[in-house]
């Protein structure tokens, strides 16, 4: 029976932020090694349920050797990198004799000595294997895709769509490539196009247009004589690396010229949309004063303190303003582990002057007003449905509930960050979604699938904090340039285009 060992190693490491993304930080998410692995997975809709099922599927022997996760933040330390590198390449070569990989890499993983840190960990990967094994694996649309991580693998597919609710069946994707690659039926050859632009966050959603006219490309192609896979990387705009941007991968049965050509075919597509995925703001004045007339419930998406783009999940200027235009009931959930650990000290019932939520300029003047508490509780709970980022069990820390003296505003708050990805995260502490005219989710696109089932109407709030959505007012070093929509007059034609891809 062939064996096919299992690697992951997922973080969106937005280096805006001062804090730095630790060891710990994993160990506090997930950090599993050998069968603890599977288990790890096995209720969570993820690539690597997907690795586990679609190798069992195929009689191959799935041989799970290292995954670690954990939520996004800061560039991670280069100890944490160096020390979890170590023991990924120990595990694998203790795992003995492997027929083939299959990886699971976010793409948008940044450590302070290795900007690249996918290509980083895939190279030292592929050095350890040799040439001739074969390495399949996925991608998160939101990575920053790079020569090297296309040269160290044999095949790469992404996530299609966003929210990702698509990663169990990207999972299977890539097993079934490398149980073809096992079978003598495939020789994947993969090439790159990048198209010197980025596609605003706010416009990341694989169901709006205009990117789903883009989507629609891709999905053609995919029908394409000899063409085995086209992946639509978005990018993650708040990764400062050369790398950032937006990039179309092909891949292809044993016909490097064929990808190439599709995917520079795909890149000139997203060309032609550039302006339309520039994005459109709207400020937190104008969204407050729209949610007033809209029929709730009404989904405000923070994008500026988007915890799933590594904020602190504590911002506070929606709230400011919905109470400045006395619109509510509205909820809102911050991290602030501090007021946790004051309102338990006083217990469910009390009354309290609380100072909530941010504390610093960026994301907005702290909340304070006094408040009943309603609600404690150990934080934890489950999603059974496929939502972003595939997780399954949540631990957001001792977590308190409040509300105002007239019940206009309801806050959750977290000793831990965890983000939006779940209505869950609302039921299991008793509150009702429907009960509320706003709530507050601290996201873009990944909140969709939890949010859109009860709310008739969700805004994209241009919110500042570290997250914000217009991307040209962040301060950048390292990024290609000229790239759209920094230098909006940068041309660009398919004929200046190298070949990008493994033989």
């Amino acid at each position: 029976m062939a064996r096919v060992g299992i690697l992951a190693f997922l973080q969106e490491s937005n280096t805006f932020l001062s804090g730095k993304t630790t060891f710990e930080h994993f160990q506090q998410d997930l950090l599993l090694l050998g069968e603890d692995v599977r288990q790890g997975f096995a209720s969570a809709h993820h690539e690597v349920r997907g690795f586990f099922d679609g190798l069992s599927h195929a009689g191959i022997d799935a041989v799970p050797i290292f995954a670690a996760r954990a939520y996004p933040f800061g560039t991670i330390d280069s100890g944490a990198f160096e020390r979890l590198v170590c023991l990924m390449l120990n595990e694998l070569q203790n795992a003995g004799r492997m027929d083939g990989l299959l990886v699971a890499p976010h793409g948008a993983t940044v450590s302070d000595s290795y900007p690249d840190a996918d290509g980083r960990w895939l190279t030292l990967v592929r050095q350890a294997v040799g040439p001739q094994m074969p390495i399949v694996g996925t991608l998160d649309p939101h990575g920053n895709l790079s020569r090297e991580m296309i040269t160290a693998t044999d095949a790469l597919v992404s996530y299609r769509t966003n929210p990702h609710l698509d990663q169990s069946a990207r999972g299977r994707e890539a097993a079934d490539l490398m149980t073809r690659i096992l079978q003598g039926e495939l020789q994947p050859t993969q090439a790159a196009c990048f198209p010197p632009m980025a596609i605003n966050i706010e416009r990341q959603c694989t169901a709006e247009q205009p990117l789903s006219d883009v989507v629609t490309q891709f999905e053609i192609a995919r029908t394409r004589p000899n063409v085995i896979s086209a992946s639509l990387m978005l990018g993650f705009p708040y990764a400062d690396v050369a790398e950032m941007g937006s990039s179309a991968l092909v891949v292809t049965d044993n016909n490097p010229e064929l990808a190439q050509s599709v995917a520079n075919e795909l890149g000139s597509a997203m060309w032609a949309q550039r302006e339309a995925l520039a994005g459109s703001f709207l400020s937190v004045e104008e969204a407050v004063l729209k949610a007033k007339s809209l029929s709730g419930p009404i989904c405000l998406l923070d994008m500026g303190d988007n915890v799933g783009g590594g904020s602190p999940a504590n911002g506070t200027w929606l709230v400011h303003e919905l109470r400045r235009q006395n619109v509510g009931p509205a909820f809102v959930c911050l991290n602030d582990a501090e007021a946790v650990e004051q309102i338990t000290r006083h217990g469910v019932g009390s009354k309290l002057w609380l100072s909530l939520g941010s504390r610093d300029a960026l994301h907005g003047p702290p909340l304070e007003s006094e408040f009943r508490v309603t609600f404690l509780g150990d934080g934890r709970f489950t999603e059974e449905e496929a939502r972003h980022g595939g997780i399954a069990t949540f631990d957001q820390g001792r977590t308190a509930i409040v509300e105002s003296e007239d019940r206009r505003l309801v806050v959750m708050l977290t000793s831990r960050r965890v983000p939006p990805f779940s209505l869950r995260q609302l039921t299991s502490c008793g509150i009702d979604p429907f009960s509320f005219h706003v709530l507050i989710a601290k996201g873009v696109n990944a909140p969709l699938a939890a949010y859109q089932p009860v709310c008739a109407n969700i805004l994209r709030v241009n919110t500042r904090g570290v997250t914000m959505a217009d991307m040209t007012q962040l301060s950048y070093h390292h990024r290609r340039n000229p790239l759209f929509p920094f230098e909006r007059e940068t041309c660009w034609v398919p004929s200046t285009m190298r070949l990008e891809t493994r033989q």
